[in-house]
């Protein structure tokens, strides 16, 4: 397989919307492999004293993550050997990511007023097939890593998530309801794209 044969489908939203618990239903679903949030294991292990240079450690780390597990998912197929023992080994032709350059760029921007260039030249030269963008229907669930509580600045993190998708050029879907409900769009979503 080529690296080009790897469809990568990136879910996204702020938080508590249900990215990861999503990434995993879908990769159990399609028997597929899904890339963890570096940003939390970052955080659990430094803290959420975060600072603006930590928003680019954590870019670096997400970006290098994914490399690992796409290179892992190509080399399987293309050299028929196991994939890392993390990653199954039946679908090796999907990947699902939680969190992208643009959860990377929005964070720095909503907390920091600014974004490292390194993000804005990642959000410009990385390629993925679909985008799943989780909407703030879900009741907020507390975490010692989630900052906003309020609706009011999950809907306006949305609302900047949405602006971007809109803009972009890469398919994407608003991803709502349960979490039944949830899932069953985004396969439609994924299935859609897998007949292309």
């Amino acid at each position: 397989m080529k690296s080009t044969d790897l469809k990568k489908i990136v879910i996204l939203g702020p938080e508590s919307t249900g990215k990861s618990t999503l990434c995993e239903l879908l990769a159990q679903h399609y028997n597929a492999s899904w890339c963890p949030e570096f940003a939390r294991e970052y955080l659990l292990t430094n803290g959420m004293n975060y600072s603006y240079s930590d928003l680019l450690t954590i870019a670096k780390g997400q970006v290098a993550m994914e490399e690992e597990y796409s290179q892992s998912l190509v080399s399987s197929s293309e050299f028929g050997v196991s994939p890392d023992s993390r990653l199954p080994t039946h679908n090796s032709k999907l990947l699902f990511i939680d969190t992208d350059m643009y959860v990377m760029k929005v964070w720095c921007e909503f907390v920091f007023g600014k974004c490292h260039k390194w993000i804005t030249d990642r959000v410009a030269e990385r390629k993925y097939d679909l985008y799943l963008l989780c909407n703030v229907d879900l009741p907020w669930v507390k975490d010692e890593l989630r900052e906003y509580p309020d609706l009011e600045t999950r809907a306006k993190l949305y609302t900047i998530y949405k602006n971007i998708m809109e803009n972009q050029p890469v398919p994407w879907m608003d991803i709502s309801g349960d979490y039944e409900q949830r899932l069953q769009k985004a396969i439609i979503g994924v299935d859609t794209l897998l007949k292309k």
